[in-house]
């Protein structure tokens, strides 16, 4: 009889894996009727039914049968293996999660922030843990804070992995913990992006404060992605070095919504599962096209299908690689050559299997020295990421003396306004102080003498300088450039009707005025109605002090997506232009600043390599040139997704050059307009400490149909108005079109520090 129990329960246990392995194989190719294998779980479902009806030897002989065809359709669909079905792996529940990395990989590990259910999000894990190395039999510990998300194990209140914005401020809290006990941080990427709600913090104001923190986060950081979605995998992503599972994935979008876009699926309608896997081909989402396009540092190997739950040699490996990952970033900030290159090089050595133990031990604890050569690196890695994934349309010739003129630019500026102005303005302290000393004096003689001349010759009352009326008549504030431009859409002899006509009893509108004298914003309600990019160019600057710079740098189809060649000739047919970000230098009402502006003409406002490129340099030059630095948003659309992780990474690439320009003392806005979404908001431009919009702009990380797919609920017509946006502390501020100019002049003179050149 206990022969007997033994045999059932061995049996059991062989028909319980088999029904797995077939599930898991089933997953991956998204087709029970794949090689026979809804066949197969049949004859595996029929056998556990009547387990206790067939004699042993039937058992085990049909057991054997079975796994050998399972085993061969194994290593059939290893050796094939596509894009989608990669994904398909890296949701799979059987994939290995964020708590059985802690189980295996680490020694011990404490959570903080909440357990479970009680957490402050559940689907972002914090913990304090150790992690250690044998070095010649001896055994040395690590402390690290380990961060990252957890999909659940078929737990609900996980939220599949996708943080809410307090989670993200969790993570947040503990980098800045880790921070200040000078302990590295190791990372985990299990999530297809970050739940998009606009509730405090916000999805992408989190997303941008997170990125803008690691930027210059004192303590080495390892990152390892198993399934990177979008700015959801940003939140924790700007890394100094980033891992990646061999079977994982990492994309602007998921599949899905790519081919919703590409197909222009209508909301409810189904996706058809071609376009799904060519949309999945096309993003090149896997480690090998990511370690190719250099948004990667490393693959971590996995089994041929993927590591699952309990693949305890998996669990070997990642842990020898975050071992090793750790100690390249510290080795690299070591002033040490010799010692550094014989480490490096001690490490880095490819061996078969993973080592029992390591060559060397290595301090994770760095002096000032190494922080600041750890901060350097980082900065010059996200800087190069993305580079040589645009055009620039200059002759090898011009390059060098680009570069020279650059030299010369920043020595120039440094001298000027780092040397001679700072004495200049010590001279004017001392000049000032003894003025007014002597002026109290000159005052008591003065006085009486101005009070007699006053009484005998009275003067006429002047006006504050901001209240003065230069003409006699009421005009617009734009009113010196409408002979130079006038709007297109001001050319059509028609009316319009206000959209809030039936909330305000607004009355229709002559559209030459609307557009002419009224700004294109109705004057009973101050709806604002769209206008071009133009406009703003011609209207906003000083008459002719707009100067571009950068236009040589293009937009190239980096990834070879199919079709979007002829889109983007057809934008720069239609805009004249070959990217949508348009960088300049210009003046308000004296003032030089640097401009950067996203417009929609071109690709709907959308960020590529060629932007971030733009964008980085632009930062540059107003840090370079102690010029204040302003981002305006005609629309965006996000990341463009037609540029895979290429566009993904501009988010921390761009984030980086902010943070180096404000930390040299430059003034930073953003002005908001029209439509803007997704990953410029929740990187770039969500970091910015002076961040305002025009009336009736729409803001926020993503639209209502993505909500709507993600979330299960409806949101307000007006969930991204700017009315909301201000409530919710995303922005500082809410400008009237009309009073742009004004305001934008009034924010450089009173905001911004002394570093400014005009200051």
């Amino acid at each position: 009889m206990q022969m007997d129990q033994r045999y059932m329960k061995d049996s059991g246990k062989l028909l319980g894996q088999l029904v797995d392995r077939i599930s898991y194989l089933t997953d991956i190719k998204a087709d029970p009727g794949w090689k026979g294998l809804g066949e197969l779980m049949g004859r595996v479902e029929a056998m556990r039914q009547s387990i206790y009806e067939l004699d042993e030897a039937s058992i085990f002989e049909e057991i054997d049968k079975i796994e050998d065809r399972l085993s061969f359709l194994e290593h059939l669909a290893a050796e094939g293996l596509t894009p989608a079905e990669i994904v398909n792996i890296a949701r799979s529940l059987q994939r290995f999660t964020m708590s059985d990395v802690l189980e295996n990989v680490y020694d011990s590990f404490a959570e903080l922030g909440g357990d479970g259910e009680c957490n402050v999000d559940p689907a972002v894990v914090v913990a304090r843990a150790t992690i250690s190395r044998c070095v010649k039999n001896k055994t040395y510990s690590h402390q690290v804070m380990v961060i990252g998300h957890e999909k659940g194990r078929g737990e609900e209140y996980r939220n599949g992995g996708c943080a809410r914005p307090w989670g993200n401020a969790k993570a947040l809290r503990y980098m800045k913990v880790a921070e200040t006990e000078g302990i590295p941080i190791h990372f985990f990427i299990f999530t297809p992006g970050s739940f998009p709600v606009e509730d405090y913090p916000g999805a992408a104001q989190q997303i941008a404060r997170n990125l803008y923190a690691m930027a210059r986060l004192r303590v080495p950081m390892v990152s390892f992605i198993s399934e990177g979605g979008s700015g959801g995998a940003e939140a924790i992503g700007l890394t100094d070095l980033r891992l990646m599972g061999s079977r994982g994935y990492y994309s602007v979008i998921s599949p899905e919504g790519a081919a919703a876009i590409e197909g222009k699926i209508r909301e409810g309608e189904k996706l058809p599962s071609g376009l799904v896997a060519h949309c999945a081909k096309q993003l090149k989402l896997t480690a090998e096209d990511n370690l190719r396009l250099g948004t990667i540092d490393r693959i971590v190997g996995e089994p041929p299908l993927g590591a699952r739950r309990d693949d305890y040699a998996f669990f070997r490996r990642l842990r020898y690689e975050l071992i090793r990952a750790t100690d390249e970033i510290v080795l690299k900030t070591k002033s040490f050559r010799a010692f550094r290159a014989y480490a490096l090089k001690m490490q880095s050595a490819e061996k078969e299997g993973v080592p029992e133990d390591f060559d060397l031990v290595i301090n994770w604890d760095l002096t000032e020295t190494e922080i600041e050569r750890l901060l350097e690196l980082r900065s010059r890695k996200y800087r190069a990421m993305g580079n040589g994934f645009y055009l620039e349309e200059r002759r090898p010739s011009l390059l060098g003396l680009g570069k020279a003129k650059e030299l010369a630019s920043q020595s120039y500026y440094e001298i000027r306004y780092g040397l001679l102005r700072s004495h200049q303005r010590n001279v004017m302290k001392v000049i000032e102080e003894v003025s007014s000393e002597g002026s109290v004096l000159l005052s008591k003689v003065t006085r009486p003498v101005k009070a007699a001349y006053e009484f005998v010759f009275p003067q006429p009352e002047r006006l504050p300088r901001g209240e003065r009326s230069e003409t006699p008549e009421r005009r617009s504030i734009f009113a010196e450039e409408w002979e130079q431009y006038v709007s297109p859409l001001a050319n059509e002899d028609r009316t319009v009707s206000c959209p809030n006509a039936a909330k305000y009893s607004c009355l229709d509108l002559w559209v030459p005025d609307l557009y002419g004298e009224f700004c294109g914003v109705c004057p009973s309600c101050g709806h604002h109605f769209p206008l071009e990019y133009r406009w703003y160019l011609e209207h906003l600057f000083d008459k002719g002090s707009v100067e571009e710079f950068n236009s040589n740098i293009v937009s190239i189809n980096s990834l070879g997506f199919e079709g979007i060649q002829a889109r983007l000739e057809r934008d720069t047919k239609k805009t004249g232009r070959h990217s949508s970000m348009i960088t300049f230098d210009a003046r308000i009402k004296g003032i030089r600043l640097v401009v950067a502006m996203l417009f929609s003409d071109f690709r709907n406002g959308t960020v590529g390599a060629a932007e971030g490129e733009k964008f980085v340099r632009a930062c540059d030059r107003a840090r370079i040139t102690r010029r204040p630095f302003l981002s305006y948003v005609h629309t965006t659309g996000g990341i463009r997704i037609h540029e895979g992780t290429l566009g993904v990474i501009q988010m921390p690439k761009c984030t980086m050059a902010v943070r180096e320009y404000i930390e040299s003392g430059g003034l930073y806005i953003v002005v908001y307009d029209n439509n803007s979404y997704a990953g410029p908001v929740a990187s770039f431009l969500g970091c910015s400490p002076y961040q305002f919009a025009i009336r009736s702009t729409r803001i926020g990380f993503a639209g209502p149909r993505v909500i709507r797919e993600t979330t299960g609920e409806d949101v307000p017509p007006d969930y991204h108005s700017a009315k909301n946006a201000l409530k919710r502390g995303h922005i500082q501020g809410i400008w009237d079109r009309r009073e742009f100019r004004k305001n934008l002049h009034e924010a450089l003179m009173t905001m911004g520090g002394a570093n400014l050149y005009y200051k």
